[in-house]
This record gives C-alpha cells, structure tokens and sequence, in this order.
C-alpha cells in the first residue's frame, strides 16, 4: 500500500535533543541530592511528561507537585529548546521531499507543544507538519499504539498508510502493534543492537535520508501490484 503519511517523534529522532533531557535529569536530582540512577532513563524512556514527574516524585520521595516538578523541568529546558536544539541530520531534506510527494506528516511526542514549537519555528519547519498529538492527549504511553493511532486519524490516514519514525524500542514495538510501518532512527545514546531492532520494527536507518528509498519502494510496490 502506498505511503500517504509520515507520523514522526521529535527527540533523538528528527530533534538532537536528548542532551537536553540527560543534563535535566542531572541538575534536578543533584539539587536535590541524588545521583542519576543507571537505570533511570530507561525506566522513563516511553512515559508522557505528566507520568514522568509522578514516577520522580513517587522514586526520590520528593514533596512537591506533579504541576511544580513539570514547571520546574519546563523552565530548565525552554532556552535549550528555543536557541540550542539542533535537526538532526537530514531533517530538512527529508521533510521537504515529503512536502513534495504530497504525503502528509504529523508528530507524535512526549515533549510539549511550549518547548517544541519555538525550536521548530526556530529552524524554519514548523509549516512542515499537518498535525500534532501529545502522549499527554491519549491514555497511555507510547508503549501502546494510541499516540500514533490519534495521530494517524488527524492526518486523515490509516496505520498501514502510515510510516513512524522512532528512535527508542518500546516505542516501535507499539506503533507496529497498532498496525503502522515502522522506522527505527539509530539514537547514539541508547546503543540499541540489531538484534533488538529486529524484534521491533520494519526498517532501521543511521540517517533519516535513508527513509527516503523505504518509502519509494513500497509506493513502487505497489503500483507494480
């Protein structure tokens, strides 16, 4: 079936952005005096950001809200995400040749709109996008298939139609449970292996430019079908 829509995820996959979110977990918990556990980033790796704090919170038995840990975290990160985020290599090239297809594409994020948008319109592609949808706006985290499948509706879309972009494992095993093609982006900071790729999703890219071919051959596809 021939791609009509692209659903992507912002951080480590089109935004290089998880340095943001690693020096956040650092100066939080240092503040508070705590070291970053090992295995605190992949605890939290497909959790919304309002999951997040409730897990912090009921981890490092802090006394403060839900509401202050979230406006605490989204201070910290506001100028990283408006003048210190950078694409990922091919971002550009990729959004713009889909723009050109005519195939719409829409983000599927844990980050909210207030940090992501600025740092889209800062490099110029926040037009590039039909649509957004927050893991904050569905029930469950991106573990399930629900983020994709809102998003999915809003580009007018149906998953088999669809190609998600995702650089961490859980959260292709729930995009391809929901029926999407899935993508997984290689991310340096979670040094997933082929194995675990294998068992996860469709296709694996070093560059987001090598989607390109994957979506040419499933169009070539099926028209020769």
């Amino acid at each position: 079936m021939s791609i009509r829509g692209v659903i992507v995820d912002l951080d480590g996959t089109i935004l290089d952005s998880t340095w943001v979110w690693t020096k956040i977990d650092h100066d939080f918990l240092g503040q508070r005096g705590f070291d970053v556990p090992p295995d605190y980033s992949q605890a939290i790796i497909s959790m919304g950001f309002q999951d997040v704090a409730k897990y912090t919170i009921e981890r490092f038995h802090l006394e403060e809200t839900v509401e202050e840990v979230m406006a605490q975290w989204n201070a910290m990160a506001c100028e990283a995400y408006a003048n210190a985020v950078n694409l990922k290599q091919g971002t550009k090239e990729l959004l713009f040749w889909l723009r050109e297809q005519g195939i719409k594409v829409g983000i599927a994020t844990s980050n909210s709109a207030a940090l992501f948008v600025p740092c889209l319109l800062h490099h110029g592609i926040y037009e590039c996008f039909h649509s957004y949808t927050e893991t904050g706006d569905v029930k469950r985290g991106k573990e399930y298939p629900d983020v994709y499948i809102k998003e999915a509706e809003k580009i007018g879309c149906r998953p088999e139609e669809c190609v998600v972009l995702e650089d961490i494992i859980p959260a292709l095993r729930g995009a391809r449970s929901g029926g999407f093609v899935t993508v997984g982006v290689r991310e340096e900071k979670w040094k997933y292996g082929e194995e675990e790729f294998a068992g996860s999703c469709d296709f694996v890219v070093s560059e987001l430019l090598e989607t390109i071919p994957i979506i040419e051959q499933m169009s070539a596809a099926d028209r020769v079908s």
